[in-house]
């Protein structure tokens, strides 16, 4: 819910309406989430961040992630990671991971790649939506990413 907030604040500084969603209800602080005021923001051009999880146990941020994706119809996640792209091994502890520019969704789950959980990773694919995967270190990255810059790695 921090990073939710955080997020909608950075966005609204940028003069980009932005609505927090939270599966918890807090409403002193978002709203609850509901599926078709998502879309009709979206529709009048606000971001809608999504907060909280889905609020049950075992349901990781990224099944979430995708979970909300599918909801609204989205084509593609952003999906904002520590590293740069996504890689055959993690480049911190193997030299020799080799980067991967595009991939398909088959592919991450076969080769258990660590994009998102597999729940999601299938999730996404059978909703065909894709995975943008970028480095949230470098400045500007993230505005890239919305303009559909390819940096980082392409999951469809």
């Amino acid at each position: 819910t921090m990073n939710a907030m955080a997020l909608q604040d950075a966005f609204e500084k940028q003069g980009i309406p932005a609505i927090v969603q939270t599966a918890i209800s807090m409403t002193q602080i978002a709203e609850p989430f509901n599926r078709k005021k998502a879309i009709k923001y979206l529709e009048e051009n606000n971001v809608v961040i999504f907060g909280t999880g889905t609020g049950s146990p075992f349901f990781s941020t990224d099944t979430t992630s995708a979970l909300r994706a599918a909801e609204i119809n989205a084509d593609v996640i952003l999906l904002a990671k520590k590293v740069d792209a996504v890689y055959s091994a993690d480049p911190e502890k193997d030299p020799n991971a080799v980067k991967y520019e595009e991939l398909t969704h088959k592919e991450v789950v076969e080769k258990q790649l660590g994009v998102m959980d597999i729940t999601a990773a299938t999730l996404c694919m059978e909703n065909n939506i894709a995975i943008h995967v970028f480095g949230v270190a470098e400045k500007g990255n993230m505005l890239k990413a919305i303009n559909g810059e390819k940096i980082g790695t392409i999951v469809k």
